[in-house]
């Protein structure tokens, strides 16, 4: 099995870091109770085969896209030389990643030979990025870019590999609020491969780490009780998430206990750690963000701190030698 997840996510971060081998997975699993490895890691491959992307899968799905008939119409060649397809991210290098990847399926298509080639006046504009989570960062590029480039009105579409239901409808608000401010007339549209449930109105049938039954653990309950603003409501459980991101609602929740408690620990390495740092993924509130999303390029630090956090190279005196990662994570600062 350790041999299935290493080859699971094979490209990650390919060329950047040494290939995952079954060793680095026994060496990440190791740090998990050894009567629940086995089973923690059979639902982790099934949880990779639904969403981890790899570069293959973007790749089609880009090349799909261009000559998708709702986006592109019947001529997709001609709607795609007038298009626009915005570069205008300011912090990370993911849509400059994506862009080139689809850069490269605009050329096979339809002989363009750069995005940079694309766009005259009146047309569509295209903002292309790999996963929404909360959109506060598309929001923010976006918003910025209507207030100062926009035209007075157009359409925009806004494609993603994955996206989660709440930070689009949260992205999608504040883009058309903006746009009535400034007086412009957009409209925004969405695109995405998958999209994954994360609203609390639909906990029960999230596609999200959402913990129906929390561990027994004094650390824990001290960290449940600091956030009076706003508590943990736990899913019921038995929900039936689309696509079938777990194997079953006994194998969700020991992976959600699991990740949980592997990311309390991890906390508890720094003396005061970030607030946004909890310990199933950056977010302001809850447990954290929760997502399973890991894409070719990156681990979103969205997702449980035990898959991204550490360093296997920092001194012995660093919190981050304490934790092994199997899937270290890029900063932005790195990136930039």
């Amino acid at each position: 099995m350790r041999e299935e997840i290493a080859n699971a996510i094979a490209d990650y971060r390919q060329g950047e870091i040494e290939k995952p081998t079954p060793d680095h997975v026994e060496r990440w699993i190791s740090q998990f109770d050894r009567k629940v490895q086995i089973p923690l890691m059979r639902e982790l491959l099934h949880m990779l085969g639904e969403t981890y992307f790899s570069k293959q899968f973007v790749e089609k799905f880009l090349s799909d896209l261009i000559r998708h008939d709702e986006l592109a119409g019947t001529n997709p060649c001609e709607f795609w030389r007038k298009t626009y397809i915005v570069n205008i991210q300011k912090h990370g290098q993911s849509q400059r990643d994506i862009r080139e990847l689809f850069g490269v399926a605009l050329a096979k298509a339809c002989s363009i030979r750069s995005p940079d080639d694309c766009g005259t006046p009146g047309g569509t504009f295209i903002y292309l990025d790999d996963v929404l989570f909360s959109g506060i960062r598309i929001g923010s590029d976006l918003v910025e870019w209507i207030n100062l480039s926009a035209p007075d009105e157009g359409n925009v579409h806004i494609i993603v590999i994955a996206s989660h239901q709440l930070g689009e409808w949260l992205c999608r608000e504040r883009l058309k609020q903006e746009a009535i401010a400034a007086n412009k007339r957009l409209t925004f549209t969405f695109w995405a491969a998958r999209r994954l449930e994360n609203r609390k109105t639909y906990k029960n049938e999230s596609e999200v780490l959402w913990p129906a039954v929390l561990p027994e653990d004094k650390s824990l309950k001290e960290y449940l009780a600091s956030e009076a603003k706003f508590p943990f409501m736990p899913r019921n459980p038995g929900g039936n998430p689309t696509p079938d991101i777990f194997s079953s609602e006994e194998g969700r929740q020991l992976l959600e206990q699991e990740l949980l408690m592997a990311g309390m620990r991890i906390r508890s390495f720094s003396q005061n750690p970030n607030q946004s740092l909890r310990p199933l993924g950056f977010s302001s509130f809850g447990l954290g963000f929760g997502s399973t999303i890991i894409t070719y390029r990156n681990c979103p630090n969205n997702t449980p701190l035990a898959f991204w956090w550490g360093d296997s190279t920092a001194l012995e005196s660093h919190p981050f030698s304490k934790w092994y990662p199997l899937v270290p994570r890029k900063t932005y600062q790195s990136e930039d």
